[in-house]
Protein backbone atom coordinates (compact mmCIF):
# COMPACT_ATOMS: atom_id res chain seq x y z
CA UNK A 1 0.00 0.00 0.00
CA UNK A 2 0.88 3.62 -1.07
CA UNK A 3 1.87 5.82 1.32
CA UNK A 4 2.87 9.62 1.35
CA UNK A 5 3.45 12.34 3.44
CA UNK A 6 2.22 15.63 2.98
CA UNK A 7 1.88 19.11 4.30
CA UNK A 8 -1.11 21.53 4.71
CA UNK A 9 -0.80 24.63 6.82
CA UNK A 10 2.04 24.02 7.96
CA UNK A 11 1.19 20.65 9.99
CA UNK A 12 2.64 17.02 8.35
CA UNK A 13 0.24 14.01 7.71
CA UNK A 14 1.15 10.56 7.18
CA UNK A 15 -1.81 9.37 3.98
CA UNK A 16 -3.18 6.54 2.62
CA UNK A 17 -5.60 6.43 -0.68
CA UNK A 18 -8.74 6.60 0.81
CA UNK A 19 -7.79 8.05 4.67
CA UNK A 20 -10.37 10.99 5.25
CA UNK A 21 -9.38 13.32 7.93
CA UNK A 22 -9.82 17.51 9.13
CA UNK A 23 -7.38 19.99 8.05
CA UNK A 24 -6.80 23.95 8.40
CA UNK A 25 -9.77 25.80 5.94
CA UNK A 26 -8.43 25.43 2.80
CA UNK A 27 -11.16 28.28 0.84
CA UNK A 28 -14.67 27.76 -0.38
CA UNK A 29 -15.13 27.29 -4.12
CA UNK A 30 -13.07 23.93 -4.93
CA UNK A 31 -13.77 20.31 -5.09
CA UNK A 32 -10.52 18.72 -5.85
CA UNK A 33 -6.99 19.77 -4.46
CA UNK A 34 -3.61 18.48 -4.89
CA UNK A 35 -0.43 18.35 -2.74
CA UNK A 36 2.96 18.14 -3.19
CA UNK A 37 4.42 14.86 -1.50
CA UNK A 38 7.34 15.20 1.11
CA UNK A 39 7.98 11.29 0.54
CA UNK A 40 6.80 8.73 -0.34
CA UNK A 41 6.45 4.93 0.91
CA UNK A 42 5.46 1.95 -0.96
CA UNK A 43 6.32 -1.37 0.88
CA UNK A 44 9.93 -1.54 1.71
CA UNK A 45 10.94 1.36 -0.35
CA UNK A 46 10.95 4.89 -0.16
CA UNK A 47 11.64 8.45 -1.80
CA UNK A 48 12.93 11.34 -0.58
CA UNK A 49 14.64 13.25 -3.08
CA UNK A 50 13.41 16.32 -3.85
CA UNK A 51 13.93 15.66 -7.60
CA UNK A 52 12.02 12.24 -8.16
CA UNK A 53 9.10 14.00 -6.32
CA UNK A 54 8.29 16.77 -8.47
CA UNK A 55 6.65 14.47 -10.87
CA UNK A 56 4.19 13.00 -8.18
CA UNK A 57 1.08 14.45 -6.57
CA UNK A 58 -1.45 13.35 -4.39
CA UNK A 59 -4.84 14.03 -4.93
CA UNK A 60 -7.79 14.50 -2.42
CA UNK A 61 -11.47 15.68 -3.10
CA UNK A 62 -12.83 17.96 -0.52
CA UNK A 63 -15.52 16.07 1.75
CA UNK A 64 -17.35 18.87 3.71
CA UNK A 65 -16.42 22.83 4.11
CA UNK A 66 -16.43 24.74 6.34
CA UNK A 67 -16.30 22.63 9.95
CA UNK A 68 -15.46 24.49 12.97
CA UNK A 69 -13.02 22.63 15.33
CA UNK A 70 -13.59 21.72 19.24
CA UNK A 71 -13.38 25.09 20.87
CA UNK A 72 -10.37 26.44 22.37
CA UNK A 73 -10.88 28.85 25.76
CA UNK A 74 -8.23 31.19 27.30
CA UNK A 75 -8.48 32.52 30.68
CA UNK A 76 -6.82 35.75 31.97
CA UNK A 77 -7.36 35.37 36.26
CA UNK A 78 -4.89 37.67 38.56
CA UNK A 79 -6.51 36.82 42.45
CA UNK A 80 -7.69 39.31 44.71
CA UNK A 81 -7.33 41.91 41.89
CA UNK A 82 -10.48 41.80 40.29
CA UNK A 83 -8.88 40.91 36.72
CA UNK A 84 -10.77 38.09 35.03
CA UNK A 85 -11.10 37.79 31.20
CA UNK A 86 -12.68 34.96 29.22
CA UNK A 87 -12.35 34.11 25.37
CA UNK A 88 -13.03 31.61 23.12
CA UNK A 89 -12.41 30.56 19.71
CA UNK A 90 -13.41 27.52 16.82
CA UNK A 91 -10.76 26.97 13.97
CA UNK A 92 -12.44 26.61 10.58
CA UNK A 93 -11.73 23.45 9.27
CA UNK A 94 -12.31 20.83 6.14
CA UNK A 95 -12.51 17.73 5.42
CA UNK A 96 -10.65 16.11 2.84
CA UNK A 97 -10.21 12.15 1.43
CA UNK A 98 -7.25 11.47 -0.57
CA UNK A 99 -8.46 9.44 -3.74
CA UNK A 100 -5.02 9.16 -5.24
CA UNK A 101 -1.31 8.94 -3.80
Amino acid sequence: MKKAVIEVGGTQYLVAEGDTFDVNFLGSGKKTVDFQPLMIVDGDSSVVDPSKLKSAKVTAKIAEEPLQGEKVIALRYKAKKRVHTKRGHRQKLSRITVTAV
